[in-house]
């Protein structure tokens, strides 16, 4: 009897502290593992292999992250959302499913990503932030500034300056097609839109906006580092926690709307209670405020 296979694609939400990214690893919980494990609980006629569109790292969160796999079982798709949602971590939820041709690909066959960085920039903690954003509580961030730097990224380039160090990739060149910055009240929230992102990319990139925002940094000399693919001198990132995976685009729509195109709520906070204006600095002086960046690969403070 021949085997009836059935590509499912998923949109997927995830918790991202739980995990240490996506990808399945050796010793570390991997959203990528447990969701596979589920799977071939319910189907267990052959191997499951489940594919996403973007690898998100260790700590970032996913809104409506998309992820195919090959069933051999009689579950229809529309029936996988229940049968996963009932066996998965509350850390990961399943908001459609839809049958999909064998030959389209989760990662192939996307024509964007899109991510979304948010900034609390008030003056005291909020637990109820805290998950979702990163803290920068002692300088008021000039969002004009880092909106200025961001738009430089928009078209065809070589990003090689905002790649992590241990990418297999073998150029660093991806188009971001869209970007924008704004500020509601204390909020500072970043979004990037790209055919394909590189290996840390978004977070180099927020931390640099971070020091911009913060008086350290120069816009001309982001812009020379980006240019000038000056790698060597961007190492500090913006923490995991303030990322999400916000949603994946394709040539033709494969779930409904509301279950994929904006799922992360805006946080409204209707009081506002920013730090007071840009501190001064000496030449050459640097001070990382706040939470502090951390290196990616233990490097200084930026200067």
């Amino acid at each position: 009897m021949t085997e009836r296979i059935q590509r499912i694609a998923l949109c997927l939400q995830y918790e991202g502290s739980a995990f240490h990214g996506w990808q399945r690893q050796a010793r570390h919980p991997s959203v990528q593992q447990t969701l596979e494990e589920v799977i071939a609980a319910l189907d267990p006629h052959r191997p499951v292999r489940a594919v996403a569109a973007g690898r998100t790292d260790t700590g970032v969160h996913a809104a409506a992250q998309v992820v195919h796999f090959d069933a051999a079982g009689p579950i229809p798709a529309r029936r996988w959302p229940r049968a996963l949602n009932g066996r998965l971590p509350p850390s990961i939820r399943v908001r459609a499913a839809a049958p999909v041709p064998a030959e389209w690909h989760a990662c192939f066959s996307a024509t964007y990503r899109r991510y979304r960085y948010t900034l609390y920039n008030g003056r005291a903690p909020n637990l109820c932030l805290a998950p979702w954003s990163w803290h920068r509580y002692r300088t008021r961030l000039d969002e004009t500034a880092m909106a200025a730097a961001l738009a430089q990224l928009v078209g065809t380039h070589d990003f090689d300056a905002f790649q992590r160090a241990g990418s297999s990739r073998s150029h660093a060149r991806t188009t971001v097609q869209e970007v924008s910055l704004e500020r509601h009240g204390d909020l500072v929230v970043a979004e990037i839109q790209a055919s394909g992102f590189l290996y840390g990319m978004v977070r180099l990139v927020i931390g640099q906006l971070v020091a911009i925002g913060e008086g350290r940094l120069a816009v001309e000399t982001f812009t020379r580092r980006f240019r000038h693919r000056a790698r060597a001198e961007v190492k500090d990132a913006a923490p995991p926690h303030g990322l999400c995976l916000l949603r994946v685009g394709y040539p033709r729509a494969v779930f409904p709307e509301p279950a994929w195109y904006d799922c992360q709520p805006r946080f409204d906070l209707r009081s506002s209670d920013p730090p007071e204006g840009l501190p001064e600095f000496a030449p050459g002086e640097a001070s990382m405020g706040g939470e502090a960046i951390p290196a990616m690969t233990g490097s200084p403070p930026i200067r």
